[in-house]
């Protein structure tokens, strides 16, 4: 379809509410994905564009779509998620990944410790994210000293002390680190399984926040090494313990924070559209029209109190990349819109407040302003 007919598409058909709209260029292809709180008066302004990238890309354009939403809120999300499964070229945000950093313990005989940039569905633990990664690796090679895991590649042969073996023999340790002592060798035979899988626990649970005993150990050592006057290696600890301190306060820290940002969201809607927002460790769990009716009313309880229905905690306590570039962009919405974040109610607050059982929520009398452009 020529520019022309896109234009007039837009002005016979399209309207003035909040919506994600979709440019594609020849078989369908997806050039740009993008919102707004008026979807008809952002996509006439496409037009208007002489020069530029948008220019470029409008000429480029064989269809035009929007689909609209209730909400700025639920526009946001809804763009984010197309442009991260999409990748459409005239896209910046969202589609540039920001790099987080993760530790990944990996599924192997003998795990290990590595600092990654992507988490993929191999069955390995991954811990984080970390915003900045130029000293995780260092963290990493600290928790493996301090937990006794091996560092060594991935094809490196493993042969535990209690595995059978057809020739028997010594086997010689692939590094220094098993002769110095802070390797248990399941290279050259010299620890069994259960032995190594005990380091392995050790790291996890430090890694969930749940055990500090990393850190006592290293205080063990800096003591008795500084009772045998062995002061530079006593340093030498006490830096490694340093950055496993960082590493645990960002650990705990972060996983608190998530682990208690669940949120009921009442957000107005378009043409009388309130909605519930349903927010469980920080991500969209899920929504619901805002109950009008004694028995709607009813209905939400039951999903609210199932959403947020206590269970244990992540094995791994992780969020891949997608899961934090939503957490971390719910987190800016509310931080830049401190009134939303009062409006917003825990769920033991909204439960309690369905007990009062009022015919409209004062969380949903938010004056609807006439949108404009975001």
């Amino acid at each position: 379809m020529a520019t022309s007919g896109l234009r007039e598409k837009v002005r016979a058909r399209a309207e003035d509410r909040p919506g994600v709209y979709r440019w594609l260029g020849r078989g369908g292809r997806i050039l740009y994905v993008g919102k707004s709180v008026r979807v008809r008066s952002r996509l006439l302004s496409y037009f208007r564009e002489e020069t530029g990238k948008a220019a470029r890309m409008v000429a480029e354009a064989e269809a035009l779509s929007w689909d609209y939403t209730p909400n700025e809120f639920a526009a946001l999300f809804r763009e984010m998620r197309l442009i991260r499964v999409w990748q459409p070229e005239y896209n910046v945000q969202h589609k540039r990944e920001r790099r987080y950093g993760f530790i990944k313990v990996t599924r192997e005989p003998a795990p290990r410790l590595i600092p990654v940039s992507r988490v993929h569905g191999d069955g390995a633990r991954y811990y984080g994210p970390f915003g900045r990664t130029a000293w995780l690796a260092r963290a990493v090679h600290d928790l493996s000293l301090a937990t006794g895991l091996r560092d060594c590649s991935g094809d490196t042969p493993i042969h535990f002390g209690d595995q059978f073996e057809m020739f028997g023999g010594s086997r010689v340790p692939r590094c220094i680190r098993v002769e110095t002592g802070t390797c248990p060798g399941p290279c050259s035979g010299r620890c069994t399984t259960a032995e190594y899988d005990r380091g392995v626990r050790l790291a996890r649970a430090f890694l969930e926040a749940r055990s500090r005993a990393p850190l006592k150990e290293l205080e063990r050592s800096i003591g008795e090494a500084a009772a045998d006057l062995r002061f530079e290696y006593a340093a030498t600890i006490r830096d490694r313990m340093a950055t496993l301190e960082k590493l645990w306060n960002h650990l705990s820290g972060f996983r608190g924070r998530i682990e208690t940002f669940n949120l009921v969201y009442p957000v107005s809607g378009f043409g009388g559209e309130d909605r519930i927002y349903l927010i469980r460790r920080g991500r969209l769990h899920g929504e619901l029209p805002w109950p009008k009716s004694d028995e709607a009313r009813g209905r939400a309880n039951v999903v609210v109190s199932e959403a947020f229905r206590p269970v244990p905690a992540d094995r791994n306590g992780a969020l891949d990349a997608d899961s934090a570039a939503e957490v971390l962009m719910t987190v800016a919405w509310f931080n830049k819109r401190p009134r939303e974040r009062k409006r917003a109610q825990t769920p033991d607050q909204w439960m309690a407040g369905f007990a009062e059982s009022t015919p409209q929520h004062p969380a949903v009398r938010a004056e609807r302003a006439r949108p404009t452009s975001f």
